[in-house]
C-alpha cells in the first residue's frame, strides 16, 4: 500500500517537473527573441517534450500544448490567433519525432545506430514544427511571405539545436517507469581525481569564452570551441551522462550569449548569421554525443565479452578461468585460516542426456548449480568447469568440516528434482576435496588433489566425498595413476591392448595334447608406441577400478580371435586367462560370460580363468562362489602366485581349483634358498594331494627346469621355454589363417 502510494507521488512529481522544464525551456527561448514577430534562435523545450514522450510514452505528451500555452501567457506574448498554431506545430512535431524515433529498438538506446536514428527523428520533429509553427506566423500576420523559408530555417534549427543538446541530458537524468535511473558502472569510466580534472577544465572553459568577449567578436566567437574539446575528453573517458549534461549546459550558455549579446559576444541580427551559429552549435552539440555512443557502444560490447569470458553462460556462475583468477591469490597469499578446494562431479549425466535430450541435461545442471550456489557462504567461491563439472572454494573449513559440508551438499543434489517433459529427472553427485592453508600449496596442485580425489569417488561407485591428502607422496602416486587411467581408458577406446601368448610346458610325459598357454596382456601407448606390462598399468586399473573392463575386453578379444582362426583353436587343450579381483565382486561378469561362450562357441573346457591367491582370499565366500559358477560353465580354474598368500594351506579345500601355480619368487631362488625349494616342494606335493596339478612361473634357466621336473612339477611356464609373443605370432608355425 505504501509503495503504491510513493509510486503515485513520484509519478506526479514527475509530471509536474516536467511541465515546469518544460515552461522553463520556453521561458529561457523568449529572452533570446526581440519580439513577438521574431522566431526563437534557441527552443528547449522541443527537447524537453521530446524526451518525456520517449520516456514515458504518449499519454505524457498533453504537457507540450499545455507548457506551450504557458509559456505564451506568461513569457512570450503573441497574437491570440497563432495561440493554436504553436499549441499544434510543438505537440504534432514531438509525435512525428517519437514515432520515428520509437520504430527503432530502444532496449540500448545508447549506440551509434540509435543515435543517427535519433538525429533523424529529431530533422523529423523540427520539420514539422517548422512547416506548421511558422505557417502559423504567416497566417496570423507575424511574418510576410517572403521571410516564410528564413522563419522556417530558423524555427526548424532551433528546435534540432532543443533536440539534440536537452533531450539526450533529460533521457539520461530523469527516472524511467519502474523509477529507475541508467546507471553507468564507475569501474568502466575515468577514475575520481580524473573527473575533478574534467570538471575544473569545463568551468575553466566557460571562464575563458567569457573573457573572451572583451577581445572582440571575433575571438569571442572561436573561444566558443573551447568546450568541444572537454566534451570530446569527456566522451571517450566519462559516462555518458557527463556528456549529455555537459552539451545541454554548453548550449545554454552558448545560445545565452550569442543571442542576448552579452559578455561582448555580438548578436546575430541577420537570418543568415543565426542560420549559421545554429549549425554550428547543432554540430558543437551532436559530434561529443555521437563519439560518447561510440565509445558506450565499445565499452559494452567489451563487457559482454569479458563477462562471456568469464561467467559461463548456462548456469551464470563463474567459469574455469574466472575461478582461477578469484581463487589464486587466497591460496597464495590469503588470510591465515583453514580453506578446502572441493571439486564435484555429477554422476550418471551422459544417460540424461541419451534418454532424455541434451536440453533435459542442460536444465538438470542448471538446477543442480542452484542447489550448490544455495549451499556456498557469501565469500566463497564457486565455478561450472566443465560440462558436468563445478569447482568451490570453502572458506574456514577443517578437514571435518570441509567434509560434513560436502557430504550434505551431495545429500541436496540426490534430493533435487527437475521436471522435464512430463518427468521427474534427478542425479548424483561424486566430491573430492582436498583442505590447506593458504601458501601450503600452490593451486594447480591442490586441484590436481580435488579432481583426483573425486575421480576416486566416481570409481568407489559415486555420490561419495573422498578427502584428498596433500602429502607429497600421495600427490605423486595419485597423479601417475591418473595418468595411467587415462592412457588405460583410450587404449580400450581405441582397441589398443595388445594380447601376446607364452607356453605352459608340460615336464613330464603323458600330459595331455594340444597348445597349453597364457594370454597376457600388453598396452602400447596410442601416442608413443611404447608397450608395457601389466604390472606398469594394472595397478591404476584396479585402483580406479577398471578391472573388469580389461578382464572383459580380454576375453572378448580372446574368443574373437579363436573364432576367426578355427585352425588355431582346434590345436589348443589350455587357454589360460587372467581376471582381476574385481571380476569375483562384479555381479554381471558370469551372465555376461556364459552369454559370451554362448554366442563364441569355444569349448569352455578348453579356457582356464586364473586368479591371484590374494583376490581370492580377500573375500573366501565370494571367491569359493564366483569358482563354482566358472566350473558350472565348464571352464577350469587356477589359483595363481600361490605361496605369497597368508595361511594359504588353509583355504584349498575351500577353493575348488585344477591348478596351482606357483609364485616366481620361490622359482628364481630354488638354486640358493633351501627355503624357496622346500616351499615348491610343499605346493607340489600339497597339489597332488587334493589332485590337482602345479605350474611353476618364471621358470628362466634349464637348470629352474631340471630342478622343477626332479621334484615332480606338472607344467613350467618361462623364458626357459619361449617369450612372450604376438597372439598371431605364437600361432604363426601351426599355419593358422582366418576364415
Amino acid at each position: 500500500m505504501l509503495g503504491a502510494m510513493r509510486a503515485r507521488l513520484l509519478k506526479h512529481a514527475v509530471v509536474v517537473v516536467l511541465l515546469a522544464l518544460y515552461v522553463a525551456g520556453g521561458a529561457y527561448s523568449s529572452l533570446l527573441s526581440r519580439g513577438p514577430d521574431e522566431v526563437a534562435l534557441f527552443w528547449p523545450a522541443a527537447g524537453v517534450g521530446l524526451a518525456a514522450v520517449l520516456r514515458y510514452g504518449w499519454r505524457i505528451a498533453w504537457i507540450v500544448p499545455v507548457g506551450t500555452l504557458g509559456v505564451h501567457l506568461l513569457f512570450d506574448p503573441v497574437p491570440g490567433v497563432f495561440v493554436p498554431w504553436s499549441m499544434a506545430s510543438n505537440l504534432v512535431g514531438v509525435l512525428a519525432g517519437a514515432w520515428v524515433i520509437r520504430r527503432h529498438p530502444m532496449d540500448d538506446q545508447l549506440t551509434v545506430r540509435f543515435g543517427l536514428h535519433a538525429l533523424v527523428g529529431a530533422v523529423v520533429m523540427s520539420a514539422a514544427s517548422a512547416a506548421i509553427g511558422t505557417s502559423g506566423m504567416l497566417h496570423a500576420g507575424m511574418i510576410e511571405t517572403a521571410q516564410w523559408p528564413a522563419a522556417a530555417s530558423r524555427w526548424l534549427l532551433g528546435d534540432l539545436l532543443g533536440a539534440t543538446s536537452i533531450a539526450p541530458a533529460m533521457m539520461m537524468l530523469l527516472p524511467g517507469r519502474n523509477g529507475q535511473r541508467r546507471r553507468f558502472p564507475a569501474s568502466d569510466y575515468a577514475p575520481e581525481t580524473e573527473r575533478l580534472a574534467w570538471n575544473i577544465a569545463l568551468m575553466a572553459s566557460y571562464l575563458l569564452m567569457a573573457w573572451g568577449g572583451s577581445l572582440g567578436g571575433n575571438y569571442a566567437m572561436g573561444l566558443v570551441a573551447l568546450p568541444l574539446g572537454v566534451m570530446v575528453w569527456s566522451a571517450v573517458r566519462m559516462p555518458p551522462n557527463h556528456t549529455a549534461v555537459a552539451c545541454a549546459l554548453t548550449m545554454l550558455l552558448i545560445a545565452g550569449l550569442a543571442g542576448l549579446g552579452i559578455a561582448g559576444y555580438p548578436r546575430a541580427r541577420a537570418p543568415l548569421d543565426s542560420v549559421y551559429l545554429l549549425v554550428f552549435l547543432i554540430q558543437v552539440a551532436a559530434l561529443p554525443l555521437m563519439l560518447a555512443f561510440a565509445m558506450h557502444q565499445q565499452r559494452t560490447s567489451a563487457s559482454v565479452l569479458r563477462q562471456r569470458a568469464s561467467i559461463d553462460p548456462l548456469t551464470g556462475l563463474e567459469n574455469r578461468n574466472a575461478f582461477e583468477e578469484s581463487v589464486k591469490p587466497l591460496v597464495s597469499g590469503g588470510p591465515p585460516l583453514p580453506m578446502a578446494l572441493a571439486y564435484v562431479d555429477l554422476d550418471h549425466l551422459k544417460l540424461i542426456n541419451d534418454t532424455a535430450s541434451h536440453a533435459a541435461g542442460d536444465e538438470l545442471i542448471r538446477g543442480v548449480a542452484g542447489v550448490i550456489a544455495a549451499h556456498m557462504h557469501a565469500d566463497e567461491h564457486l565455478a561450472r568447469t566443465g560440462g558436468d563439472e563445478f569447482a568451490l572454494l570453502l572458506r574456514n573449513c577443517a578437514p571435518m568440516v570441509a567434509e560434513d559440508r560436502l557430504r550434505a551438499l551431495l545429500r541436496a543434489i540426490e534430493g533435487y528434482r527437475c521436471g522435464w517433459d512430463g518427468q521427474m529427472l534427478g542425479t548424483t553427485a561424486s566430491a573430492g576435496v582436498v583442505t590447506f592453508l593458504p601458501g601450503q600449496a600452490d593451486y594447480a596442485q591442490l586441484l590436481s588433489q580435488a579432481d583426483a580425489a573425486c575421480f576416486t569417488a566416481k570409481e568407489q561407485g559415486g555420490n561419495r566425498v573422498c578427502l584428498a591428502s596433500l602429502a607429497a607422496g600421495d600427490l605423486l602416486d595419485r597423479t601417475a595413476a591418473m595418468r595411467w587411467v587415462l592412457r588405460i581408458r583410450e587404449s580400450l577406446e581405441k582397441r589398443a591392448l595388445e594380447l601376446h601368448c607364452q607356453s605352459i610346458v608340460p615336464l613330464h610325459p603323458g600330459a595331455p595334447a594340444g597348445r597349453h598357454f597364457e594370454v597376457l596382456l600388453r598396452l602400447r601407448d596410442p601416442r608413443t608406441g611404447e608397450r608395457m606390462d601389466p604390472g606398469q598399468f594394472m595397478p591404476a586399473a584396479e585402483r580406479f577400478r577398471l578391472g573388469t573392463r580389461i578382464d572383459r575386453e580380454v576375453v572378448t578379444r580372446t574368443l574373437e580371435w579363436l573364432e576367426d582362426h578355427p585352425v588355431a583353436a582346434a590345436s589348443v587343450d589350455t587357454c589360460a586367462i587372467n581376471l582381476s579381483g574385481e571380476a569375483v565382486i562384479d555381479e554381471g561378469f558370469i551372465g555376461w560370460l556364459s552369454e559370451r561362450l554362448r554366442r563364441n562357441g569355444f569349448p569352455p573346457s578348453k579356457l582356464c580363468f586364473e586368479l591371484t591367491e590374494t583376490s581370492a582370499v580377500r573375500d573366501l565366500a565370494r571367491a569359493r562362489r564366483f569358482i563354482n559358477q566358472l566350473r558350472e560353465l565348464g571352464c577350469r580354474f587356477a589359483l595363481d602366485d600361490f605361496g605369497t598368500g597368508f595361511c594359504s594351506f588353509n583355504y584349498l579345500r575351500a577353493l575348488d581349483v585344477d591348478y596351482f601355480k606357483i609364485d616366481g619368487s620361490f622359482v628364481r631362488e630354488m638354486h640358493v634358498s633351501p627355503m624357496a625349494e622346500a616351499v615348491v616342494r610343499s605346493i607340489n606335493e600339497i597339489a597332488h594331494v587334493l589332485e590337482k596339478k602345479s605350474i611353476a612361473e618364471h621358470t628362466e634357466t634349464e637348470a629352474e627346469r631340471r630342478a622343477l621336473q626332479a621334484l615332480g612339477v606338472d607344467f613350467a611356464q618361462g623364458y626357459a621355454f619361449d617369450h612372450p609373443r604376438p597372439i598371431d605370432e605364437y600361432f604363426a608355425d601351426d599355419g593358422a589363417r582366418p576364415r
